[in-house]
């Protein structure tokens, strides 16, 4: 992987998904704070991350790198 990400890293960029996808590296995705899902990026889009067939706003949801899990 190009970069390496930490766990933890909170992922905002179009690379940063892009990488996760290359790399089958998992992410967990928080909503106000609680733990919704975790898994592997899909897809992305200027507005969504899909994960596990669901499509999750960006700008709503909060996207975090789970490197091993």
């Amino acid at each position: 992987m190009k970069d390496v990400y930490s766990n933890g890293q909170v992922l905002f960029e179009d690379k940063h998904f892009q990488d996760h996808i290359e790399h089958h590296v998992p992410v967990q995705i928080y909503y106000q704070n609680c733990h919704k899902d975790i898994g592997f990026v899909e897809r992305y889009t200027p507005s969504f991350i899909k994960v596990n067939r669901t499509y999750y706003y960006r700008h709503v949801y909060t996207f975090i790198s789970r490197p091993g899990y």
